[in-house]
């Protein structure tokens, strides 16, 4: 029989039985063609080539985009909340501070719970039923605020860092916490005037919160940290200081305590004379640190939206008035260091008397006959401070009113302080009614402020000290210390130490001023001028103002009380701001732990009012 195509296309197989009898097949091997080993090489070849292309271009020309790729996930960036520095006062008490809050954003496309399948979406009922309780809202409420939307949807904000740790626990899929700080103001009312407030964009709008944005502000950066495979963090790249944290606090030189006994007196005082304000003002006559500037009324920085704006500026240091007979003792300085008077000498009071044209009377309408300078300033008499400020040149006594800084604004922290008024110099000489009102304190304007400076420098031996309500920057806890002496020698110690024991005859011989405190020496001065404005004085408005210096042995403290137009027939400086300073001398007294004068020498000893 004949073989067909597909037998003889068969190779042959050889068959080899072995020893076991079993049959063991051998196929010869034939060597490939040379198309099939080159078509092999083409195609690994062109394998390398791809290989080596795709390396180079990912190593020479796409770099920069692998390497911001790494680093995006290798690396991890830290933004700064933009938190502002705290605010204490003298003792460490809190007076402003940034607190964190959180804003909660829901997504309820995203809703899943703990535990849950990575696919399964939970309803807004579900959620809102959850949140609930820790935001101590409504369900329903929660529910139709999330109605509708996919994502995006503010739940609630200025959320307390507690109740937002118990949202995290909750661990829902699509509830997002979102940090931001929020200005506090502890002391609520109580530091206002002068701490000012931000509004709710964070923009500071009064007080030092303005003048000392820069200081307040913290030194943060964006931290950049690398991290390893496994989150660990790696030291490398971290600059020096990367890490610190800024805990520098503003320290203030105010107290408080005192500051909260001042405005509760004010308080009071306002509400019995439906008096316009009040403001006192406590110094520290050694080196001008305030220790209490408190005024009325207030507001809340908290919520200062609920507050007219017109509160929002403290008007002890920006507004002017005519300080009247608290002025007289400056005065007297004035002509003692002119030796223009003597200390021992005499002026007449007839009650009355006429300069250039225009009639210038006690207020009481009333002579005191020949007087010595204390009882000038115990009846506050102006015609006799009128003949005792003629002896002084016109020259010399405007002269005097310019050095000590009248027309000059003060050289202080305190923001928004102004420069008062002073007639120019060639209307003050030209003019003889000029210096004959100046010399019970009237045509020219200051400042409460700047009288306080004023009456420092009279307690301090003749230094003008620069008024001041900030210590400066102080690290974590630590607090600034007082510092000693300080400000520029314009008077005599001689003379002032003169006029401190007139000013304490006044308030030893006055048993209706209700200053005298047992143990003490104080010295003071009462004042009750007409308000003026635009030059015109308004009918029957008043400003009233005590002043003390205090302990007058060793004086530490100016004290002053500015009462603006109270209401009534009996209201004058002794009956209406005299009352306030006592109440802030006694905490004084107590909080400063001053020590009982030394007794007074008989022979200096004030001679026993007659009658």
């Amino acid at each position: 029989m004949g073989t067909t195509p597909l037998q003889r296309s068969r190779r042959p197989v050889v068959q080899h039985r072995t020893g076991s009898g079993r049959e063991q097949r051998v196929v010869p091997l034939q060597p490939p063609s040379n198309g099939r080993l080159l078509a092999v090489y083409g195609l690994l070849s062109l394998g390398l080539l791809g290989l080596a292309l795709r390396l180079a271009w990912l190593q020479v020309i796409d770099t920069g985009n692998l390497q911001a790729k790494a680093r995006a996930i290798q690396t991890q960036s830290q933004q700064p909340l933009g938190k502002r520095r705290t605010i204490v006062d003298r003792n460490g008490r809190l007076v402003a501070l940034d607190e964190e809050r959180f804003t909660l954003w829901a997504h309820p496309r995203f809703f899943n719970f703990p535990g849950d399948d990575p696919q399964k979406l939970r309803s807004r009922e579900e959620v809102a039923e959850r949140l609930a309780g820790v935001l101590a809202q409504p369900a329903q409420v929660l529910h139709e605020r999330m109605a509708g939307r996919p994502s995006g949807v503010k739940m609630a904000t200025e959320i307390d860092p507690e109740t937002a740790e118990r949202i995290r626990r909750l661990g829902i899929s699509g509830l997002d916490l979102e940090a931001y700080p929020q200005r506090i103001y502890p002391q609520g009312s109580l530091f206002a005037n002068v701490v000012g407030f931000l509004n709710l964009e964070r923009v500071p709008q009064a007080g030092l919160e303005q003048s000392r944005d820069g200081d307040l502000q913290r030194q943060e950066t964006t931290i950049t940290m690398r991290r390893g495979a496994d989150g660990t963090p790696l030291p490398e790249g971290l600059k020096a200081g990367a890490l610190y944290g800024d805990d520098l606090r503003l320290q203030l030189t105010l107290d408080a305590r005192l500051q909260h006994v001042a405005q509760q007196a004010l308080a009071s005082q306002v509400a019995k004379w439906k008096a316009k304000r009040a403001a006192a003002l406590v110094m520290d006559v050694r080196n001008g640190e305030m220790l209490a500037l408190a005024s009325y009324p207030t507001y809340d920085p908290n919520q200062f939206w609920k507050f007219n704006p017109g509160l929002f500026r403290e008007w002890s240091v920006q507004d002017l008035y005519e300080p009247g007979s608290t002025f007289k003792p400056i005065n007297l300085a004035i002509a003692l260091q002119e030796k223009a008077i003597d200390p021992k000498g005499t002026v007449s009071d007839p009650g009355q008397l006429t300069i250039g044209g225009w009639p210038i009377f006690n207020a009481n309408r009333q002579g005191n006959g020949v007087i010595d300078f204390p009882t000038v300033l115990e009846v506050s008499s102006n015609v006799g401070m009128v003949n005792a400020m003629a002896q002084v040149k016109r020259e010399r006594f405007w002269e005097w009113l310019n050095k000590l800084g009248i027309d000059t604004r003060p050289d202080t922290d305190l923001p928004g302080a102004v420069a008062g008024e002073l007639k120019p110099r060639g209307v003050f000489t030209g003019h003889a009614i000029e210096p004959a009102v100046a010399a019970f304190g009237q045509g020219f304007s200051l400042t409460p402020l700047k009288l306080a400076q004023l009456h420092a420098m009279l307690a301090n031996g003749g230094r003008l000290v620069s008024p001041h309500i900030t210590r400066g920057l102080r690290s974590g806890d630590a607090l600034a210390q007082t510092p000693g002496n300080t400000g520029l020698q314009v008077m005599d110690p001689a003379v002032t130490r003169t006029v401190l024991g007139w000013m304490e005859q006044t308030v030893a011989r006055s048993k209706s001023l209700g200053i005298h405190v047992p143990g003490y020496r104080i010295g003071g001065k009462t004042g009750t001028a007409q308000k003026a404005d635009r030059g015109v004085y308004i009918p029957g408005a008043l400003i009233t103002s005590f002043v003390a210096l205090l302990p007058i042995d060793e004086p530490r403290y100016v004290v002053l009380v500015v009462v603006d137009e109270p209401q009534g027939g009996n209201a004058y400086g002794s009956t209406v701001a005299a009352p306030v300073a006592r109440q802030i001398i006694d905490g004084l007294l107590v909080l400063e732990q001053i020590p009982p004068s030394k007794p007074l020498p008989a022979a200096a000893r004030p001679a026993a009012p007659q009658g």
